[in-house]
């Protein structure tokens, strides 16, 4: 994707991987790099506190997901108090945090939280009867093979928020993010640019907007549930 954005801008951009959340948002919120794609929360707090503009997300809200074995005998949330609930990271906005605030806050569960690192591994402790449940999102369940969501049930689910935005620092003037913007909904238009969009899980680009998609997370009162590293 940033091969293609380069060649058919002309904007040089180098791809950055972070080894972590928690080294991610340290360069994010030092605004670091000139474009990110972040989560809801860090969308929220980088606008904020390091002037970063959401350009693009994808259309399909997101939601968290809470899975248990489909023959486990938790039936209801109640059922986990007390239990190991699994999770990729703390911070993690649908699958972690958001999912602790709401599991705690709403629903006054009890749980010891234990982060796996990811999505896979939260799946496959909950197969091994490792953590009574386990924090994740829908796309993630969905690549996991058929056998494995066979034996997995939804018991719980976080109300809709917006999806993950490609944000620019305010920095960047106005015409690079345009032609950057332009460049990803172009790529919609041909088999090529659908399968790298859907593969970055972008497959339906619409634009992002701060004060409607990302403000109203700062009332979710979810601060108190980030884990520094």
């Amino acid at each position: 994707m940033i091969e293609r954005i380069t060649r058919e801008t002309g904007i040089k951009l180098k791809l950055v991987i972070a080894p972590s959340i928690p080294k991610f948002e340290a360069e994010l919120y030092k605004a670091t790099p000139d474009f990110a794609f972040m989560n809801p929360y860090q969308a929220a707090i980088a606008m904020k506190s390091s002037g970063y503009l959401p350009m693009l997300r994808d259309k399909k809200p997101l939601n968290g997901i809470l899975v248990v074995r489909k023959d486990s005998p938790y039936k209801k949330l109640k059922d986990l108090n007390g239990q190991i609930i699994g999770f990729p990271a703390p911070n993690a906005f649908a699958a972690s945090l958001y999912m602790r605030a709401k599991l705690t806050e709403e629903n006054s569960l009890q749980f010891t939280a234990k982060y796996l690192n990811n999505h896979n591994l939260v799946f496959k402790h909950i197969l091994l009867g490792h953590v009574a449940a386990g924090g994740t999102v829908n796309s993630a369940l969905n690549d996991e093979p058929q056998d494995v969501r066979d034996q997995l049930t939804i018991l719980y689910q976080t109300p809709d928020a917006a999806s993950h935005p490609i944000a620019a620092h305010s920095r960047v003037p106005e015409n690079i993010r345009k032609s950057v913007i332009n460049a990803l909904l172009g790529m919609q238009q041909d088999v090529e640019g659908r399968a790298m969009l859907k593969d970055a899980r972008l497959p339906n680009l619409v634009d992002a907007n701060y004060v409607s998609d990302y403000q109203p997370i700062e009332k979710l009162n979810i601060q108190k549930y980030v884990v520094a590293e």
